[in-house]
């Protein structure tokens, strides 16, 4: 048991994902998991622990933004061994070949600043996924058939935005998409070794203002979790 995460020693599986939102994470193990349990839920942060094909998964909610990620990263890693962390979770468009519904799967991760930017003082650290992950994510996807992409994302410490010509320049250098909390996760799972990967649902564009419709938000939302799992267990 750590500060934020109620679960016991052996609760948590070696391998975590975690959307942003605590109620994805039980929509998720509910639907892909068997036997899925409770296991976490200090601060209505809901956890569950089941198994995948025979494999055991947690999925653990993170929150939202890289302060409460990194909170949660940093207990699944130091506390309960976490060796294979992957986000599920929604992102903004920004590219025009980049709809609503497709996946997109992070190489990289572009930030301003996070949690763990005053260590690195003047380097600009370069967040990126594990390969081994990405290339079985990749194949994943592939197999699905869905439209996907694979790239650099951006990392906002904000939600509302008001950087229109930050915008621009992402956009300029090729960011497929906009999140909250890839960049963090790709760190901390650097500095100790691990493996981290982000599979996101594009839910909403930048550009031209569409909004993923709420009832076709599962459906699309299985995919992403769908290609996590298969990522992880290639």
């Amino acid at each position: 048991m750590t500060v934020h995460i109620g679960a016991a020693p052996g609760q948590i599986a070696e391998t975590v994902l975690m959307p942003g939102d605590p109620y994805r994470a039980k929509w998720a193990a509910e639907t892909f998991l068997d036997g899925a349990e409770l296991v976490n839920e200090v601060r209505g942060m809901l956890g569950f622990t089941g198994t995948w094909k025979g494999n055991p998964v947690t999925i653990q909610g993170s929150g939202m933004g890289m302060p409460s990620l990194s909170i949660y990263a940093n207990e699944l890693i130091s506390s309960y061994n976490a060796q294979t962390l992957i986000r599920i979770g929604s992102c903004g468009g920004m590219q025009p070949h980049v709809d609503i519904r497709d996946v997109i799967i992070a190489m990289s991760a572009t930030t301003i600043t996070s949690p763990s930017s005053g260590i690195f003082k003047e380097v600009n650290f370069a967040p990126t996924a594990d390969w081994s992950l990405l290339r079985a994510a990749v194949t994943a996807a592939e197999t699905k058939g869905g439209k996907t992409h694979v790239g650099g994302i951006y990392s906002s410490d904000v939600f509302y935005a008001e950087r229109p010509d930050l915008d621009e320049q992402m956009v300029r250098h090729g960011i497929l998409g906009v999140e909250m909390e890839a960049a963090e996760l790709y760190t901390l799972a650097a500095r100790h070794g691990r493996r981290a990967l982000a599979v996101l649902t594009v839910s909403d564009h930048l550009q031209t203002g569409e909004a993923l419709p709420s009832a076709d938000r599962e459906r699309t939302f299985g995919d992403m979790v769908e290609i996590a799992l298969e990522a992880a267990f290639a």
